[in-house]
């Protein structure tokens, strides 16, 4: 048997989940550790078969040198733990076996369930949609970064109705190339309609469909065929936008007009650029050649300008790169991008978070409120706002601003994860931070500091200090201080709480 994703799996009187990382034993939750949830999927997953010492420890400590011993102990635990196969009074033999000299095995009978009934999100108090990838028709593969962004804009354009409720890209584009029922697409996101639609590209000429589905009732509620030139593109979105607020309003609403790009070929580079920023340093690279060329050919174009300003700010805190002249370009092109569209609420939470890591709050505060007055939709906004609120000592804001961010955006980048163990870990709840810090999603990147901090703070000294050797390997020139020393904190009770952490945890001072 091998494990398939999301399967859940019972043997005897436990049902064990490693998705949602829960063990229940006659649906009463069973407190088991992280290292033994991980052996223990391992075991159950391939029930019979023998796995070496060395697999085992990869499963539960990935990355990791430890010593055998360690291996011992957790499997001496998990033994304890669920104690013997069948009733005690018949002296039952254990669920998991010794094979001498090579590994462990588990003996019992196991039974693969599938994956839980997933949760439906509630539906939010006002019309509620998602605009899932359109689909790229054109002969030409590459085009599929032109449908992306077609998809993208319409998706920024609905989100500054302030009367709608509108899902974040990042969720919308972990459906693109799946096919399945709105129904429960929209279940999985928590709202009511769906826009669906494909797009063809052909020299000047640009074909679009799409149409309007209320996934309650099945009914299209407007489909629309659109054959223009290339160069009336943007007019299309608009018309489109225009539509959809119309069929779910019941008015006619256009929101103030925002800048668009007079060169399609620095449009074209936008759009890729904004899939590659926050990959790795080595994509971030790459986002920037693409960005400074876009600027070139359309030196009027905000939104270049902003992405450019958030790939040189995730220079110099991020990617190790010089402070200087990253730090002060940053701030520039910020400036910039909103001098040019102050109607582009991105431009705004942009130049916001510039301007809190300058400590020039009252300003930052004043952008932010000015982002959200232009679109209340806007998740990466509410997540960034998050950590700002988290230093500032407003921990419960920060948690607010976080969920409202999740609830925006259900399947979002990585770093939406680090953000809410940092929130955790500031509210002292070190037990969630440790859960949430530790989902795949995040685990490979800088979180693993918050998570060191959060063991530390638990006296969990020999997993705290694991987590911060891997974490220097990637940041080898970490120190506490030069951290302290770039992060907007201002508030003095919660920048002693994570250095406590910090160095409790055994990060370089």
């Amino acid at each position: 048997m091998r494990p398939m994703q999301g399967s859940r799996f019972a043997f005897g009187p436990f049902v064990l989940d490693p998705g949602a990382g829960t063990l229940l034993r006659n649906d009463v939750p069973v407190a088991v550790g992280y290292r033994g949830l991980s052996l223990l999927a391992a075991l159950v997953g391939r029930p019979g078969e023998i796995l070496g010492k060395a697999e085992l420890m990869d499963a539960a400590w990935p990355g990791t040198a430890v010593e055998e011993g360690n291996l011992t102990v957790q499997i001496a635990q998990l033994r304890k733990l669920l104690g013997p196969v069948g009733d005690d009074s018949d002296g039952g033999g254990e669920w998991i076996s010794t094979v001498p000299r090579v590994g462990y095995r588990f003996t019992g009978a196991v039974e693969q369930l599938g994956s839980a009934k997933k949760k439906t999100l509630p539906l939010p108090d006002k019309p509620s949609i998602a605009v899932l990838p359109f689909v790229n028709f054109s002969n030409d593969p590459e085009q599929d970064s032109f449908a992306d962004g077609l998809t993208e804009d319409l998706i920024t354009d609905l989100s500054r109705i302030s009367g709608l409720f509108v899902i974040a890209r990042n969720s919308t584009f972990a459906y693109k190339g799946k096919a399945m029922d709105v129904r429960e697409i929209a279940g999985d996101l928590g709202v009511r309609y769906l826009l669906e639609g494909s797009a063809r590209r052909a020299a000047d000429r640009v074909r679009i469909n799409a149409q309007l589905v209320d996934a309650v009732t099945g009914e299209h509620l407007w489909a629309e065929r659109f054959d223009r030139g290339l160069e009336d593109i943007f007019a299309v979105q608009d018309e489109v936008t225009a539509k959809i607020v119309e069929a779910l309003l019941g008015r006619l609403r256009a929101p103030l007009p925002r800048n668009r790009p007079q060169n399609l070929e620095a449009y074209d580079l936008c759009v890729r650029a904004r899939k590659l920023i926050d990959d790795s340093p080595q994509t971030a690279r790459e986002a920037h050649l693409l960005l400074t060329r876009a600027v070139a050919l359309d030196p009027e174009y905000a939104e270049a300008y902003r992405w450019l300003a958030m790939n040189h700010w995730m220079g110099w805190v991020h990617w190790g790169e010089p402070i200087e002249p990253n730090r002060s370009l940053a701030l520039e092109l910020a400036r910039k991008a909103v001098a040019i569209d102050p109607n582009d609420a991105g431009c705004h939470w942009v130049l916001a978070n510039l301007l809190a890591y300058e400590r020039r709050f009252a300003e930052a505060d004043a952008e932010f409120a000015k982002a959200f007055e232009l679109d209340p939709n806007e998740a990466d906004a509410w997540a960034t706002l998050s950590d700002i609120a988290v230093l500032a000592g407003q921990v419960e804001e920060g948690l607010e601003h976080i969920r409202k961010a999740f609830r925006l955006n259900p399947f979002p980048a990585s770093w939406y994860y680090l953000t809410l163990g940092a929130a955790q870990y500031a509210a002292r709840e070190y037990e969630a931070a440790i859960e949430t810090l530790r989902r795949d999603e995040t685990y490979r990147t800088s979180s693993r500091r918050f998570l060191a901090a959060s063991l530390a703070q638990l006296g969990r000294f020999d997993e705290a200090r694991a987590e911060v050797e891997m974490f220097l390997i990637s940041n080898p020139h970490f120190t506490t201080r030069h951290w302290v020393m770039t992060e907007p904190f201002r508030d003095a009770a919660m920048q002693e709480h994570f250095v406590d952490g910090f160095r409790k945890a055994g990060l370089p001072e």
